[in-house]
């Protein structure tokens, strides 16, 4: 009975520490990847005119998908790119690739983001300007 506490006890401490360690991750591509800045900068700008237009459910659904999705894309390319430049450090045609691909990517995902956000906000801002 003890043993079987003990095992739950240490898988919850390695379930925390594994949420501790994706943060971390989190948090050092923040500090060192500068298109991951401009992402924050637009999630706080989004999140911002979110709450000043009053938008609603479903809306926010959608622009925290293409948000998460965005971040999803930077971070899976921040790793690919670290882990390209360990595995070679000098140029070769395959590492290019993998960096490339994985950079189109983010652009993918930036693009299809921007879209919702005309989408969503676009008349919105034209009526304010009208």
């Amino acid at each position: 009975m003890a043993k079987a506490r003990t095992d739950k006890r240490n898988l919850l401490q390695r379930r925390v520490a594994s949420f501790g360690h994706a943060f971390r991750g989190i948090w050092l591509a923040l500090r060192s990847e500068l298109h991951l800045q401009f992402h924050a900068v637009a999630t706080v700008v989004v999140i911002g005119l979110g709450f000043y237009f009053e938008l609603t459910a479903t809306e926010w659904m959608l622009v925290t998908l293409a948000v998460g999705t965005v971040w999803t894309a930077e971070l899976v390319n921040t790793a690919i790119e670290a882990l390209t430049d360990l595995v070679s450090p000098e140029y070769h045609p395959l590492a290019g690739k993998a960096k490339d691909v994985a950079a189109g990517a983010v652009l993918v995902a930036a693009f299809a983001a921007l879209l919702v956000g005309l989408f969503i906000f676009g008349p919105r801002v034209l009526a304010l300007l009208h």
